[in-house]
């Protein structure tokens, strides 16, 4: 049961770390930085090894269409930019809570393998933190709180689901799914940096003015 509280807690240590590192200025750029590096390793570790393991083109396909699809909407309509952005941070968040709920599933059986479930709690660290800097800025402290809290939820969720869940969500739908939003993800993560987190120092204190 402990390694069930580590993995659905480890999201929890997200906004800690983002206080910590943002209330240092010099911290920052380090710290925009490391998500812009997270994010595609994250998504590559996710989609990457199914694709390489089923043959399946379609996983790339789908991650670039999630990446190319934002872009075209803003050239095409201009006005709605931030709320496409707003879509593909809904829609990165929702791939990332199905990712969650397939891990929590995984952890049923009665004795885990260690190293996975290391694996689970070290990216999962990075995951949330990359939740937090998206949400946090754009929409305060509730917003991104619930976030974080969703990835909980789903981790809980998928645990007390089991196998049997993991085993009906085993078609290509959920991991195409994954893959698509994992690109709107990277979409927003490298339109927001160059938007929201230049003024980030000011985000930063003005949502606690």
């Amino acid at each position: 049961m402990g390694y069930l509280i580590a993995v659905a807690f480890a999201p929890l240590l997200a906004p800690v770390l983002y206080r910590v590192l943002h209330d240092r200025p010099s911290a920052v750029e380090t710290f925009d930085k490391f998500v812009y590096l997270a994010v595609p390793m994250l998504v590559a570790w996710q989609v990457l090894p199914h694709a390489w393991e089923e043959q399946n083109v379609l996983l790339i396909l789908a991650v670039t269409g999630g990446l190319v699809l934002p872009i075209l909407v803003e050239r095409a309509f201009q006005s709605i930019a931030d709320e496409t952005d707003n879509l593909a941070i809904a829609a990165g968040l929702s791939g990332l809570v199905l990712h969650a709920l397939l891990e929590g599933a995984a952890l049923t059986p009665t004795s885990p393998d260690p190293p996975l479930v290391a694996a689970i709690i070290l990216h999962r660290i990075p995951m949330s933190l990359v939740i937090w800097w998206l949400i946090f800025p754009r929409f305060g402290t509730k917003k991104a709180a619930a976030g974080i809290g969703l990835l909980v939820l789903a981790t809980l969720a998928g645990y007390s689901l089991g196998s049997e869940f993991l085993s009906g969500l085993e078609g290509d739908g959920p991991a195409l799914y994954q893959a698509f939003v994992s690109g709107s993800l990277i979409h927003v993560v490298f339109h927001q940096g160059r938007h929201d987190h230049d003024h980030s120092k000011d985000n930063h204190h003005g949502h606690h003015g």
